[in-house]
Formats: structure tokens, C-alpha cells, sequence
């Protein structure tokens, strides 16, 4: 492999590299030679850790941001591998219409046969709920049971239907925003009908209402996967709110001072050693089954002790307290199935 210095790593902003056009063999040639992983995003935050470790391995990436650009549709894109972390939550940072960036850029690789990872039909499932429960079901996986709702109007008469206590979410979410439990039809009304708006729908119009699973104790499980296979399982304190993205920048995000914010985040992730479930062979299967290969999966256990899932973050981060808690780190692990990827590509 190419050093990162050799590599001449630098930021595409979508596609509006010159890339070599199909009439340039020979630059075309050339600019082959230099495989590298390409990391699709629009987060810087969630991109640094892969980076510090990338530095580290002198892996040859880039950062190709789904914020803005061009695709010359006549050009050729790099060879290489490139890797998703496109978010359904890139809309609360102004970036909105990234997925649909990246839509038409895995067009365009995929006409090329470039070797990408996390692609479209991945990111369809990252921004919808409907999509996710839809396919764990098919998969025999048990998910609380919901209702989609496009745009306000039957929210109140689901409700109804579902039942309270029950969570109202939005379908393209993200880091557990918009997330809310309601303890009656009555106050979800109220809620929503309130003269300032606080009620706020989906990017995408489509409100999910979903039936609420009391569990046991105020937790749920996380479990991380990577190349399709079990990585660790972690336990999250759900006492705080639903707001449960592990990644350090987004608890910045929810508590200031910022010391404060990293220090409470301490104690919501604890990595579960030696864990031990029939639901992680069945998880490994439906991502084979769904060309999954790099996820974060929720799941919650009721006090029967069934599991139903629901959540599945293809855009998955890790917590790095909670990593040197139990003295273990998956971003390395990624680093190395980024690696044979981009060998074998």
C-alpha cells in the first residue's frame, strides 16, 4: 500500500474531482495505480477517529464529502473501496439532500464496478424505519409493533390504534432525535396541536408510532458488527432520554460544558465482555442476506425476556470511554477489513 504521504490524501467534495476521462487511457492507468479507501460522509467528526487510526496503518484514503459537487458523468472514478458512513441525522447539520448526493454517486461507481461498501440499498435502510422493520420482519426478527403516519393528520387515530404508553419517532431520524415517548393519546394530542409548533415531522413527512417496550431496567443493547460479524455488545443507559449516539462528538453535542458531557457519556456505554445470544447469529444472517456489512444494531429485551429490535445504524460509531474501559477498540478492526477490502479490489 501506498503511505498516506506517498498517497497525497486530500478532501473530494463529492465528485468535484477531474477525475481522467474514458478517452485518457493512459492517465487513466496511472491514476489507478494509486488504490485507496475513499470514506463517503458529510461529518468531519465522525471521520477524524477513522482517520488518527488510518494514519497509523499508512493506509492510502481520502474524505469524500456528500455535501456538494459535480459527477462528469464521462469521467472514470478512481479504483479503490469506497466505504458509507452517510447518516440519516445529516439533515440536523444542514446537509439534508447528502443520501441522495450519494445515491447518484454509488450510480456512478456502480457502472464502473467499483468495490463499495455500506451502498445504496443500504442507505435506502439507513434513512427509513419502514424499511428496517419491514426487513427484519421478513427475516423473522421481532420488532415493536408500529404504524407509519404520512403527515399529521392520522397521527391521533394510530395512536388510538397502538395504544399508549407508545414512542412517535421519525422515519429518517438519526442519534435518537425527534424521539418521544408519550404516556396517553391525550398528551400526544395536545402535543401536537400546541400553537407553537414543537411538534416537528420527518425530513421525509413520515411520523412512526410505535407501541412501547417496558423493559426490566433502564437499559438497552447495542451490538456492532463489522465485514458482517459480531464485534462487541454494549450496554446503554436509557435513563437520560433517547438520544443514544455513542460517537464522543455527538455527546459534545448534548451537555456543556463539554468535560461534563464526556464524563456523563462515561457511564451510559459499558461494553458487555464474553456476551452471548441467539440473536447475534441471527443478526449476522440478516446482514449477510441484506449486503450489510458495517452496522450498529439495537435491540431491547421486554420483561419476558424476548428481544425486539429497533434500530439499525449502518453509519455506526463507537464510544471511546467505553472502549478503554474494557480495553478493546473497533475502529482498528474496521482499518483491517478496510484493508483486504481495498487488496482485493
Amino acid at each position: 500500500f501506498f503511505s498516506r504521504a506517498i498517497a497525497t490524501t486530500r478532501t473530494l467534495h463529492c465528485c468535484s474531482h477531474d477525475f481522467p476521462r474514458k478517452q485518457d487511457p493512459t492517465a487513466v492507468d496511472i491514476f489507478h495505480k494509486m488504490k485507496k479507501i475513499y470514506i463517503m460522509h458529510e461529518n468531519d467528526q465522525w471521520f477524524k477517529p477513522l482517520a488518527d487510526v488510518f494514519d497509523d496503518y499508512e493506509l492510502p484514503y481520502e474524505s469524500f464529502r456528500m455535501d456538494s459537487g459535480i459527477i462528469d458523468l464521462s469521467s472514470v472514478p478512481p479504483e479503490g473501496v469506497y466505504f458509507s458512513k452517510l447518516s440519516a441525522s445529516s439533515y440536523l447539520r444542514g446537509n439534508a439532500q447528502s443520501p441522495d448526493f450519494a445515491f447518484a454517486v454509488f450510480a456512478w461507481l456502480k457502472a464502473h464496478d467499483r468495490r463499495i461498501i455500506n451502498g445504496a440499498a443500504v442507505l435506502r435502510l439507513e434513512v427509513s424505519k419502514i424499511d428496517q422493520y419491514l426487513r427484519l420482519q421478513s427475516s423473522n426478527i421481532s420488532v415493536p409493533t408500529s404504524i407509519a403516519c404520512f403527515g399529521t393528520d392520522n397521527i391521533i387515530q394510530a395512536a388510538q390504534k397502538i395504544g399508549a404508553p407508545l414512542i412517535v419517532k421519525p422515519n429518517r431520524g438519526g442519534k435518537g432525535a425527534g424521539v418521544r415517548l408519550f404516556q396517553s393519546v391525550a398528551q400526544l394530542e395536545q402535543h401536537i396541536t400546541r400553537e407553537d409548533k414543537i411538534f416537528k415531522e420527518s425530513v421525509d413527512g413520515i411520523t412512526v408510532l410505535q407501541e412501547y417496550i417496558q423493559a426490566p431496567e433502564q437499559f438497552i443493547t447495542r451490538l456492532e458488527f463489522i465485514g458482517g460479524k459480531f464485534i462487541y455488545a454494549v450496554k446503554v443507559d436509557t435513563s437520560q432520554g433517547f438520544e443514544l449516539c455513542p460517537a464522543e462528538a455527538c455527546r459534545r453535542d448534548l451537555i456543556t460544558p463539554v468535560g461534563c458531557a464526556l464524563e456523563r457519556a462515561a457511564g451510559l456505554f459499558h461494553i458487555m465482555k464474553d456476551f452471548h445470544d441467539p440473536i447475534v447469529e441471527r443478526l449476522e444472517s440478516f446482514l449477510r442476506a441484506n449486503e450489510i456489512e458495517v452496522a450498529g444494531i439495537e435491540f431491547i429485551r421486554d420483561a419476558s425476556g424476548s428481544t425486539h429490535v429497533y434500530d439499525i445504524n449502518t453509519n455506526t460509531n463507537y464510544n471511546p470511554a467505553a472502549e478503554k474501559q474494557a480495553g478493546v477498540s473497533a475502529v482498528p478492526r474496521l482499518a483491517e477489513y478496510l484493508r483486504d477490502a481495498l487488496d482485493k479490489a
